[in-house]
This record gives C-alpha cells, sequence and structure tokens, in this order.
C-alpha cells in the first residue's frame, strides 16, 4: 500500500473554505481514480495547515492519480494555500479499516533513519508500539509509513476524540522513547490536527 500526502500552509483565516471544497469533492474526485483505497484530511485550523493522505494500492496508482487530480487539488485550495509539498511513500505497517468521527484527533511524528534499518523499526512498530497504542484509552489506529530510498518516514496516530489525543500525550511519548533508543531514529517534528474526514476501504 502507498501513501500520498499532501501538507499545505496558508491564511488561518481562509482555511474553512478550502476545507470545504474538499469536503464536498476530494472522496468522489479520488475514489474515480484506479487503485484508491482511502483518504484522511486533517486540520489545524488555529495556525493554518492541512494534511491530505490518499491511499493507493501501488506506486504507479498513486503517481497517475496525482498527474490527473493536481490541477484540481490547487484549485480546490486556493486562496488558502502559500505552500504545498507532496510526496509519496509506502506504508510498512498500519491497522486496517480504522474508524474515527469527525472532530477526533490525529497525530504525526517525522522522522529520519538510515533505510537500511527501516524493516527493524517496522518490526519493533508491529510488536511494541501497536500493542501500546491499543492499550491507550480513546486510539483508533496507527500508521509507519516511509520512503525506502532516503529513510525519511512518519508516525500517525488516531484518536476517537481530541480529549483522547491530548490524553495519550505520555503513553506515546513513552512509545516513542523506546523507538529512539532502540533504533537509529531522529524524530525531526511532531504535531497534532483535527480529523476533518477519513475514508479508508482497505
Amino acid at each position: 500500500m502507498y501513501v500520498r500526502t499532501a501538507y499545505v500552509t496558508g491564511d488561518p483565516a481562509q482555511i474553512d473554505q478550502a476545507l470545504d471544497g474538499l469536503l464536498v469533492e476530494a472522496v468522489k474526485l479520488l475514489s474515480d481514480q484506479p487503485g484508491y483505497r482511502g483518504y484522511g484530511l486533517f486540520a489545524d485550523r488555529e495556525i493554518g495547515k492541512i494534511i491530505m493522505g490518499s491511499w493507493w494500492d501501488t506506486a504507479e496508482h498513486a503517481e497517475s492519480s496525482n498527474e490527473q487530480l493536481q490541477q484540481r487539488r490547487a484549485e480546490l485550495l486556493a486562496p488558502f494555500a502559500a505552500s504545498t509539498s507532496v510526496m509519496t511513500s509506502e506504508a510498512l505497517a498500519y491497522t486496517p479499516n480504522p474508524q474515527v468521527e469527525a472532530g477526533g484527533g490525529f497525530r504525526i511524528g517525522r522522522f529520519q533513519m538510515p533505510p537500511d534499518r527501516l524493516d527493524e523499526l517496522t518490526e519493533l512498530f508491529r510488536s511494541t508500539a501497536l500493542p501500546a497504542f491499543e492499550a491507550t484509552a480513546g486510539f483508533a489506529g496507527a500508521t509507519l509509513l516511509a520512503d525506502r530510498g532516503t529513510g525519511f518516514g512518519s508516525v500517525g496516530t488516531l484518536w476517537a476524540t481530541r480529549a483522547a489525543l491530548a490524553a495519550s500525550r505520555g503513553a506515546q511519548a513513552t512509545s516513542r522513547a523506546k523507538a529512539t533508543a532502540a533504533t537509529p531514529m531522529n524524530l525531526i517534528a511532531l504535531e497534532e490536527f483535527e480529523v476533518v474526514l477519513l475514508d479508508r476501504r482497505d
């Protein structure tokens, strides 16, 4: 499975217009493309940030859909978007078919590590991190994404409510500490978002 992520920043005063347009059109546009498996839309309305992740069965379908939809994506994000960064990563491990309603919470931690250690991290994620997440109240799903060429990746976790997201910070800090102690992972960013829409079909 592959995930194309778009990271968009702009004026917080214009973010709701962009989100409204994406809510109306995004899933229909994406689901008309071959290989579509899901979509997540997440926002930080206060600072002015949007993350979108679309799921695809192959890297080729992820790339072809991006070519087909990038112009319409730009139109939907205007005039909000001051910067847009798009990348495609492999889903090394993930919770199948998570269910979270709008208003839930999403946390993403971005990391860099030697590419030849990604399989080791994946095994640690499955054997240690996921069970710890699942034991935390309000947990709804998690994903480990990475680019095998660069070693750049992310861990995203979904939470049923914003309160559950906030309450999980200590437990997730413990999991991150174990991962960074056991592998040469360099955590480079940690952010939290509101769940605006989640559509997963895997």
